[in-house]
């Protein structure tokens, strides 16, 4: 089976002979041409993976005909050839686009290792694409919303490690959408076909967590009536997610670094160890590092999971995303509550926009659903978002300039409750001079006099 097509360009023929014997020496398929023009053909007819290009031919320099070749086969590799070496041509050759340069004459091991080196860096780059379309396919118009550089920066992250089987470590608020990073990770990577597992530590108690997690033998404990395959064999595979892992019990936690250091555990209850083949990802909105020095989370387990760190962001600091979370969100509720719901009013928007989001996606993603849930018109008015608590009276957002005016006007009243009415007083407390503080008094119509103990 061959290793690769590969075009070979030169007008010496002796040497174009030598070229395409050594290549296919290597399991390569070599197509040789002469000229521009038998190159140009070639590539017209079929793809190449790569192509030797002299730097000399008979009409053109070899490195703008590498660039006529790249319009019509733009990720081909190519090497350039040349018997006249120098520092200018190399940089000139890897400036417009060359993979390497080899100056000749060369020997046969030389060509093949510059020509296996190209091919790999080919294939990485063709992965690393379809990853990025596999990402953008899947999540950044579905799951992960993402037109923010921050998390736009976190897919990147994703793209590059899903391949790899190494631990992942998210870190992110509460409500930042830690697992559908995982499910990401997991879709991205080559164990995409097999089982995604999660499982949240701090939703178990000790004894429950530690059978879930590992399994247990029938009569292990009280009530196990029967034998149970644990999450981690569940696993076998493809990914499992520890979410809130900074909850785990130092007992487990134990256990919890032998699978990572041998890939294998014990159920409980059970004498015969279980091998597993799983990419682990674990979460958490705690500090780690911390809960290191209280002696609450083992030193050597931190190490081991914060291989391939990734941190989410929080809505708050990603506020480009939230009008596109939201519209996602309300087309999503508007289908499963069969309600035609359009959009937002600018009123809503802006109360979308300027909320802080403690609870993150999370929060934002409730609230639109109880908005659309009370909607009985097509288009979210500001009253459905984010309503007021326990006969809280809301009122509604003011233009820039009168909500400046405004506390303008109540900082002075207060300054001149607080000084008496002493204009002396106000305008140092105030950072104001005398003249400046009186204008100010003039602008809000405020009397000192009113204010005279």
């Amino acid at each position: 089976m061959s290793r690769g097509k590969l075009l070979a360009v030169d007008d010496d023929r002796n040497l174009l002979k030598i070229i395409t014997m050594r290549l296919e020496s290597l399991d390569y398929e070599v197509t040789p041409a002469r000229n521009e023009s038998e190159a140009r053909q070639a590539i017209a007819s079929q793809a190449f993976d790569l192509a030797v290009v002299d730097l000399q031919l008979e009409q053109q320099d070899g490195i703008t005909l590498m660039e006529e070749l790249h319009v019509t086969c733009p990720g081909m590799a190519v090497i350039i050839l040349t018997a006249f070496g120098s520092i200018e041509n190399a940089v000139e050759a890897m400036q417009r686009g060359a993979f390497s340069y080899l100056t000749k004459p060369f020997d046969a091991r030389e060509l093949g290792l510059h020509v296996e080196r190209a091919l790999e860096n080919r294939r990485l780059t063709t992965e690393v694409k379809r990853l990025k379309g596999l990402l953008a396919e899947r999540y950044d118009f579905a799951n992960v919303v993402a037109r923010s550089e921050s998390m736009r920066r976190v897919l990147e992250v994703v793209t590059q490690i899903a391949e790899s089987d190494s631990t992942v470590y998210i870190h992110g608020e509460s409500g930042t959408g830690k697992e559908v990073i995982a499910r990401a990770v997991h879709l991205a990577s080559g164990r995409k076909d097999r089982p995604f597992v999660a499982i949240n530590c701090a939703a178990l108690p000790e004894t429950l967590l530690e059978s879930e997690l590992f399994g247990h033998e029938k009569g292990a404990f009280t009530g196990a009536i029967r034998t149970s395959k644990g999450l981690f064999a569940q696993a076998h595979g493809g990914t499992i997610l520890l979410d809130e892992i900074g909850d785990m019990p130092l007992s487990i936690q134990a256990k919890f670094l032998r699978v990572l250091q041998e890939r294998q555990f014990y159920p409980v209850g059970s004498d015969r160890p279980l091998e597993v083949d799983v990419r682990v990802i674990v979460a958490t909105n705690k500090n780690l590092e911390e809960l290191v020095r209280q002696s609450l989370f083992r030193e050597d387990l931190y190490y081991r999971i914060h291989v391939i760190p990734i941190t989410l962001p929080p809505l708050r600091e990603r506020t480009e995303d939230i009008s596109l979370l939201a519209e996602t969100f309300l087309k999503k509720f508007g289908r499963s509550m069969k309600k035609r719901v359009k959009g937002f009013s600018p009123a809503a928007m802006q109360r979308l926009m300027l909320h802080d989001w403690p609870g993150n996606v999370r929060e934002l993603e409730n609230t639109i659903e109880y908005a659309v849930a009370m909607a009985t018109q097509e288009v979210i008015n500001e009253g459905l978002i984010l309503p007021a608590k326990n006969g809280e009276v809301r009122e509604p957002l003011k233009p820039l300039k009168e909500a400046k005016d405004g506390f303008e006007s109540s900082y002075l009243v207060r300054l001149l409750e607080l000084t008496g009415g002493n204009i002396s007083r106000a305008a140092a407390l105030a950072g104001k001079y005398r003249a400046d503080f009186y204008t100010l008094l003039k602008k809000h119509r405020l009397d000192p006099a009113d204010f005279k103990r």
